[in-house]
């Protein structure tokens, strides 16, 4: 190896994104509500934005014929009153603000004053953050402690009994060990007090709370009253196990119940809350604000329209392109503003290419996916982002970008628009066939099945390729847990004979 201090020159062919680029990726990326705060997070660091507001209406020519004549024994234009009268439109009082900013232009500033309406859609905007601000919600944790202060029970157990609330898990179970929960060199009493305070949160509501595994959480919500509730409690006690394999047979030969009689034991232990404490669980729902609208032209078309009534269209102040061009300004403040004008133009072409962007490639996921929006979602058709990307004539990372948690308003509903991309395979026609067509006709074979001998994966293979659908046996095995379709055994039902 040849090692060497001198220098030489090499040609090295490297990719480098300008930063506008950059920017309108991000931009692009960004769905309705996102870009909404990315303006107004834009509009606090960039003087230079405005929002521009629909002009107003002209004045009447007539005004001239209202404003009163002046008396020549009135005082100066400067010495003048500035009276709003809400019966008159005050013109001459406008005119003389005029003549007096171009005599006197440093006492008025004109920098651009926010309207009233811009106000009020800030008041909206707000009012409306802290509207979709979720209250808090009760906790698993705060309803048992509830309770717990309206029992009269010793400190020593009270103080035990919250540190056991506090180790519950979101499902309202104890996956940890009492002992874990004592210093290491308890005694024996304070060991056995700890097991009093779990008796005593086990027996709060709701039932079950406390388990330290499934067994001693159903256990837990029995009742004496409880139909075949001592059928029950040897069930759950010695055959959990061999129920969620269904293996009933075994069941009847180690206790001697009919199999009628287990699987109406059964039913009732269904009944029971596996997760006592996911009731408690905070569900995060997200707000859905959709970018796009499909709509329906008269003689049938499907076209997209992009949803950005709620982004504010922006410009370039005047007061600042005014005061690039003024002789006054020093070249700091000028060069300040021309940093600020690009990065302004930026953000609004970018907001602009966003657009146009959006609304092309979705067009052409429409135009598709027709059959899907006309019939219906077992009708989508296969389709790759690279075919989008080659249609509209963009990168395909410009179309992964651009559908990236967007959302369009159909007929059918809100749909995301990465919905309409969906794999597929060939069937024996040569057709492709969408996966999730193919998992539609498996849940069909499957609900429709002979329950006292329902059928095997490869079975399952056998007849979706009768249906020309030619898929591998662990595709079939995945997709059925993915769809949460137990196996053959577990589907069976020992009440009918096979």
């Amino acid at each position: 190896m040849r090692l060497s201090l001198g220098l030489e020159q090499k040609l090295v062919q490297k990719q480098v994104l300008a930063p506008r680029m950059i920017q309108s990726m991000e931009i692009l990326q960004l769905p309705v509500m996102a870009l909404q705060e990315k303006i107004e997070q834009e509009m606090n660091e960039n003087p230079l934005l405005e929002i521009q507001e629909a002009e107003p209406d002209s004045v009447s020519d007539g005004m001239d014929d209202q404003v009163e004549k002046s008396d020549p024994d009135s005082l100066a234009d400067t010495e003048k009153e500035f009276v709003v009268d809400e019966n008159k439109d005050n013109a001459d009082d406008f005119e003389r603000l005029l003549e007096l900013n171009n005599e006197y232009p440093d006492t008025f500033d004109d920098r651009p004053q926010r309207s009233l309406n811009q106000m009020e859609d800030d008041a909206n905007r707000k009012h409306d953050a802290l509207a979709n601000v979720a209250s808090r919600v009760e906790t698993l944790q705060d309803h048992l402690d509830t309770q717990l202060g309206e029992l009269n029970i010793e400190p020593e157990l009270l103080e035990l009994a919250m540190r056991i609330i506090s180790s519950l898990d979101s499902n309202g179970y104890l996956s940890t060990s009492l002992e874990d929960l004592l210093p290491p060199d308890s005694s024996e009493e304070l060991v056995a007090h700890a097991r009093e305070a779990l008796a005593i949160v086990q027996a709060l509501e709701p039932a079950g709370v406390g388990a330290r595994d499934l067994r001693e959480c159903l256990l837990l919500q029995l009742e004496p009253s409880q139909p075949y509730y001592d059928e029950l409690r040897t069930l759950i006690s010695n055959h959990l196990e061999d129920l969620c394999e269904n293996r009933l047979p075994l069941i009847q030969k180690k206790t001697g119940y009919s199999i009628e009689l287990i699987q109406d034991a059964w039913s009732e232990l269904r009944k029971l809350n596996p997760k006592p404490g996911s009731a408690y669980k905070e569900d995060f729902i997200p707000n859905v604000m959709p970018d796009l609208t499909l709509e329906i032209s008269d003689d049938g078309e499907y076209g997209v329209k992009t949803e950005d009534g709620e982004v504010p269209q922006l410009r370039i102040s005047n007061y600042y392109r005014k005061r690039l061009m003024d002789p006054t300004a020093t070249i700091e403040e000028k060069e300040f503003i021309k940093r600020k004008i690009n990065a302004a133009q930026w953000l609004i072409d970018s907001i602009n290419q966003r657009k146009n962007t959006l609304a092309r490639v979705a067009q052409a996921i429409v135009d598709h996916q027709h059959d899907f929006i006309e019939k219906g979602p077992e009708f989508i058709e296969p389709l790759k982002m690279q075919q989008i990307a080659d249609k509209v004539g963009v990168h395909v990372t410009t179309v992964s970008r651009a559908v990236d948690d967007k959302w369009i308003q159909t007929p059918r509903g809100i749909f995301p628009l990465k919905r309409f991309f969906a794999g597929g395979t060939t069937n024996e026609a040569g057709d492709e066939v969408t996966w999730d067509a193919i998992r539609l006709k498996l849940q069909e074979i499957i609900d429709n099945e002979d329950k006292a001998k329902p059928h095997s994966d490869d079975e399952l293979v056998t007849l979706l390729k009768n249906e020309g659908l030619n898929v591998a046996r662990r595709t079939v095995t995945k997709y059925r847990k993915k769809m949460g379709i137990p196996s053959s055994r577990q589907r069976r039902d020992w009440s009918k004979k096979g």
